[in-house]
């Protein structure tokens, strides 16, 4: 997983468990970012790489956070 300043990158290597994958990481992020899931962007950024961004009224937090 890749941290940026408004997004966060992560490889799923193992496309059985891609939607699982994707689904947990639109929730945790949601909820720590006291956001609903429909402001989490999740873009194909390359093969088998998604980008996570919070878009709408929580972009001006930060994902980095989400580490901790």
């Amino acid at each position: 997983m890749t941290f940026e300043t408004e997004a966060v990158t992560l490889k799923i290597w193992d496309r059985s468990t891609m939607n699982h994958t994707i689904d947990s990481l639109v929730s945790e992020l949601s909820d720590r970012h006291n956001t609903s899931k429909g402001n989490i962007a999740v873009t194909c950024s390359g093969p088998n790489t998604y980008t996570f961004s919070l878009g709408g009224a929580a972009k001006s937090a930060s994902l980095e956070a989400v580490n901790s």
